[in-house]
């Protein structure tokens, strides 16, 4: 069972994107829980297609920026220009002033331009010549990067990762899903046909409904020690923060909420947790050396810790 308002969201996207619905729930879930969203994956696998899409069915104004090393932090928050018939500074809004800002391949440019998202993805709003301007609510960043490696790429620093509420990947298409993608080439593009299923108003009353979401003591309990295993763990240098473990909670209720639960349940927990964590942690250089990746040893971490018994 999902949620009718969100099924009919999921619906629409994946006209679009075939073959990705346990992705498509995920992204829609940080949307609802007032989260960012990191796509981490090869050029080509629908990442900028799939943040249209969902703009397109929510009704969401969207803006794009095509990241390079000439992109100037300016170009994302906005600047400031002389107004001469009445000597004063006016405000040109940047990118960010949209209800879906798509970052898109945000590992090509530079730290400071990288940065100058922070204010924006943390406290909703940006600061221009000491101005600081409210972005528009609801807010969500969708930020796509290539894989660590390909050609002028670098690493977001661990700051950055942590505004971002999931890291997901979104992968190849089976063989199936493949051929339907490529019967798509012909004639209209799948995006440019979506319709609107949803509003601003919408979004913001189930985000609402979502943050009323029962979280038990016991679930509080579960996260946190999840928590501090990451932080105890000899193969990880730094484990997951306070606002990990934030994160991980409020992403919980969107995904208890998209299942029409108004109580969270250790299955959440499960669904979500290396989304969350995955991407905010640096292991050891010893993790390297026994071939170990983050995503086994959070594996190892999940599995270690008990969960508490659903009482129904």
């Amino acid at each position: 069972m999902i949620q009718p308002q969100a099924l009919s969201i999921i619906n629409e996207v994946r006209k679009a994107i075939i073959g990705k619905d346990t992705i498509l729930c995920k992204v829609l879930m940080a949307m609802l829980a007032k989260g960012h969203i990191l796509l981490e994956d090869n050029p080509g696998v629908g990442k900028t297609t799939m943040a249209l899409a969902f703009s397109k069915a929510m009704g969401l104004s969207y803006t794009r920026v095509q990241f390079t090393p000439e992109v100037m932090p300016t170009d994302v928050v906005g600047y400031s220009v002389l107004n001469r018939a009445t000597g004063e500074l006016e405000y040109r809004p940047g990118a960010v002033m949209s209800n879906l800002f798509l970052a898109d391949e945000i590992n090509r440019t530079s730290a400071k331009t990288q940065s100058a998202l922070l204010e924006a993805m943390e406290e909703g709003q940006v600061t221009v010549d000491g101005v600081t301007r409210k972005l528009p609510q609801p807010y969500t960043v969708i930020a796509t990067q290539n894989p660590l490696g390909s050609a002028g790429t670098q690493p977001l620093p661990e700051s950055q990762l942590d505004r971002f509420m999931l890291r997901l990947s979104i992968g190849y298409p089976t063989p199936d899903q493949e051929i339907e993608i490529l019967k798509q080439t012909e004639g209209e593009r799948p995006v440019e046909g979506l319709r609107r299923t949803s509003s601003l108003e919408d979004l913001l009353e189930m985000q609402a409904q979502t943050a009323g979401v029962h979280v038990a003591e016991d679930i509080y309990r579960y996260v946190q020690k999840l928590c501090a295993r990451t932080r105890e763990h000899p193969l990880i240098k730094l484990g997951a923060s306070p606002r990990a473990g934030g994160a991980l909670v409020r992403i919980c209720r969107a995904s208890a909420w998209m299942a029409g639960r108004d109580y969270v349940i250790p299955a959440d927990v499960g669904l979500l947790f290396s989304d969350v964590m995955e991407h905010r942690l640096v292991l050891d250089p010893q993790a390297r050396l026994s071939d170990r990746d983050a995503h086994s040893v959070l594996e190892e971490i999940f599995h270690d810790v008990p969960a508490p018994k659903l009482i129904v």
